[in-house]
């Protein structure tokens, strides 16, 4: 049996808490490893647009977006986010709101997979998560995205390639029909082993504590592992709720 932990992570990079749950999931991957017994835990991303019809060039603050988006009072959506912003200080993220550039997110899914191609995935979901949230950088358009791939070793006139032709697109659409068949409506999503879903961004020591559970079942039937994880993510996941 594999000593590695396959975890598949659905989530958008325009998502605030897809960030803030990369953070807290690492910190619970950190402290899993910690505890020894020689699990490693191998990560990949997968697709997820939260508003496929956003414009490359949104016109408006990210309260105007979020007010017509949901339907809100502009103030009732920059306390909303002020709120987000306070809570990705709380795990050391910094998100600008002020320079964000609120744009579509499926052209940054394709440099993704392409990064994924050249083993520079998870450098590129980091990058790209950066360039949205702290740093005010477009992540929507072909020529700002091929110089962030060429940031973390990416070909940049490849990331131009792929993005004139599309060339990733078909397996941009093929994370969101698996997510669609795995019933997930909201990121991030955790799939572990391929059997278990963690939804939401929860806190380090329930992801730690999924992670151990599902290897320490092994062997026992999909029922008895769900039941442990449920119990694992109970608390934080009311947590998290509030917060929404």
């Amino acid at each position: 049996m594999s000593d590695s932990v396959k975890v598949d992570v659905w989530s958008d990079i325009a998502c605030p808490w897809c960030y803030i749950g990369k953070r807290k999931f690492e910190a619970g991957v950190a402290a899993f490893g910690a505890k020894g017994g020689g699990h490693s835990v191998e990560v990949e991303y997968h697709s997820f647009e939260l508003s496929p019809d956003t414009p490359v060039d949104f016109e408006g603050t990210e309260a105007e977006f979020l007010s017509q988006h949901k339907g809100l009072p502009v103030q009732q959506a920059q306390e909303m986010i002020d709120r987000v912003a306070g809570i990705a200080a709380q795990v050391d993220l910094h998100y600008d709101y002020d320079a964000l550039r609120h744009t579509n997110t499926v052209k940054a899914h394709q440099v993704i997979h392409l990064a994924k191609q050249h083993g520079k995935q998870l450098e590129m979901v980091e990058r790209l998560f950066t360039a949205y949230f702290e740093r005010g950088e477009h992540v929507g358009q072909d020529d700002s995205l091929a110089d962030l791939g060429a940031e973390v070793g990416l070909d940049r006139d490849e990331v131009l390639r792929t993005l004139r032709d599309d060339a990733q697109l078909a397996a941009v659409r093929a994370d969101q029909a698996q997510a669609q068949a795995f019933g997930i409506n909201g990121v991030p999503f955790f799939v572990i082993d391929g059997k278990y879903g963690v939804s939401g961004a929860q806190d380090p020591a329930a992801f730690e504590q999924v992670l151990q559970q599902v290897v320490a079942l092994r062997g026992t039937t999909p029922e008895e592992v769900a039941s442990a994880t449920e119990r694992a993510t109970d608390d934080a996941s009311a947590d998290v709720a509030a917060t929404r």
